[in-house]
């Protein structure tokens, strides 16, 4: 079969890139474009580590097609921080909670609470864990993590006065 080439916005720059159609996103994120914040753990959608956004939207790239990412904007754990010094509250949150511990699973957890808290900005601590329900983690009890993204949630979002 014949490469296909596919316009992609990752992190807000623009590629062109040729690939094999049945090539996965986390595949393509990795070798071609040299991100390799997006783990690829399980290769089944079953542990969350390879979890990016698609228009906002948390996808298991290991299982989307990279061709599926056409014309359309994914954002990766390397496009979260503003700069290498300046990190996404999440990120700051998981680093000061303690909620990193081998960081294999970090960015796949990192974008899931992304897209959690950009649905629901102030989460029960139910929500949450039922937000990282596609994620693993097999260094910790999520007790940490769970911590991080309710305080990642508090610094987006602080609470009115009065409230």
């Amino acid at each position: 079969m014949a490469k296909q080439t596919i316009e992609i916005t990752v992190n807000g720059d623009r590629y062109e890139v040729a690939i094999d159609p049945w090539r996965s996103l986390a595949e393509v994120l990795r070798e071609d474009l040299r991100l390799t914040g997006t783990k690829i753990g399980c290769n089944q959608g079953d542990c969350g580590a390879c979890t990016v956004l698609i228009n906002g939207r948390s996808v298991s790239s290991c299982l989307t097609l990279a061709v599926e990412a056409h014309q359309r904007e994914v954002t990766t754990i390397e496009g979260l921080a503003k700069t290498p010094q300046e990190l996404h509250p999440i990120q700051e949150a998981f680093v000061e909670k303690g909620a990193v511990q081998c960081g294999f699973c970090t960015g796949g957890m990192i974008m899931s609470a992304k897209h959690l808290l950009d649905k629901n900005p102030q989460p029960t601590e139910l929500e949450i864990r039922q937000g990282l329900s596609g994620n693993l983690c097999r260094c910790t009890g999520y007790n940490k993590i769970v911590e991080a993204i309710g305080d990642a949630a508090r610094r987006l979002n602080p609470a009115k006065e009065g409230q």
